[in-house]
């Protein structure tokens, strides 16, 4: 099973289990710091999490940092992830990010490339997240066999690993991946990069399953390719958390593309519809203690 850190009032775990204790999944919003500048991205930040909107926002902020070199990133993120490094963003502008969703009360997590984290020192990179008030790190291209100086540096500054397992993870990779990680699971729904689907995969629940079946006190965060808030019901049904990235993200390329890029409207509506799209289902646990989901009266 996943490492549990609980006990620290920083972890994106506590985000899964405020929205379990209501009945629902958790909302993740990924956007890339830097983009369409880096004051503008801590703005869209805020309203991620409901700053200057109406209604709800997501639970759990992903800040990704741009880099030149993607494995993960479809053509959404990887658009505006390249205006955010033409423009000159720097490693350290995540730190002010993560700064500014933690004031907002909203955990924040860091998707990042291992190579930045190199660069900058394991042991810095953590001690400076934890510093700013950052839950810890989502790392698409580090695997747990390849991750001792993370794997140390988490524990010293009690941060959240979050690793990645795909449909096509082994039974013995999964086992070792969910034994490495400590707040949750991050289930690539899809195989492929990032981008909005029309409809969610079958894949997903049957990951998600054999997650379960592995571990089932882990808990699992589905991405990749929810769109809209009747994908997120749907994810929601039977994930702890519903991951949404490119739907985001589009919204403030095509504000920029219209000329207005401070313009948030068009990402809060977004951000809304997906909020009510994880309300909208009631889950319970089957007596295998599963999730079972049904649409809301």
């Amino acid at each position: 099973m996943s490492q549990d850190n609980s006990a620290n009032p920083r972890t994106s775990a506590r985000a899964f289990r405020a929205a379990k204790a209501e009945g629902r999944a958790a909302l993740v919003g990924y956007l890339p710091v830097g983009h369409p500048d880096v004051p503008g991205s801590y703005a869209a930040f805020e309203a991620l999490c409901g700053v200057g909107g109406d209604g709800p926002g997501v639970d759990l902020v992903e800040i990704g940092m741009p880099y030149s070199d993607p494995v993960m990133d479809g053509v959404t993120v990887q658009r505006a992830t390249t205006r955010a490094l033409a423009n000159g963003v720097r490693t350290r502008d995540i730190f002010g990010a993560v700064e500014r969703v933690a004031s907002t009360g909203t955990p924040a997590v860091v998707m990042i490339y291992w190579n930045l984290v190199e660069r900058y020192g394991v042991d810095a990179f953590a001690r400076d997240l934890a510093n700013a008030g950052g839950s810890g790190l989502i790392t698409p291209d580090l695997t747990p066999d390849e991750a001792q100086p993370w794997l140390a540096a988490s524990e010293q500054y009690d941060l959240d690993r979050v690793f990645l397992v795909s449909p096509s993870s082994s039974d013995e990779r999964l086992a070792m991946t969910l034994r490495a990680c400590r707040g949750w699971v991050y289930a690539t729904a899809l195989m492929g990069v990032t981008g909005t689907r029309q409809s969610v995969s079958s894949m997903a629940p049957e990951l998600v399953a054999r997650i379960r079946a592995a571990s089932p006190e882990t808990l699992v965060g589905v991405g990749l390719g929810v769109a809209n808030g009747a994908q997120a019901a749907e994810v929601g049904a039977f994930a702890d958390a519903v991951i949404v990235g490119s739907a985001l993200v589009a919204q403030l390329l095509s504000a920029q593309d219209a000329g207005r890029p401070d313009d948030l409207s068009g990402l809060r509506a977004v951000v809304a519809d997906l909020a009510a799209g994880v309300r909208s289902v009631t889950r319970t646990p089957t007596a295998d203690g599963e999730p079972s989901g049904a649409v809301r009266g």
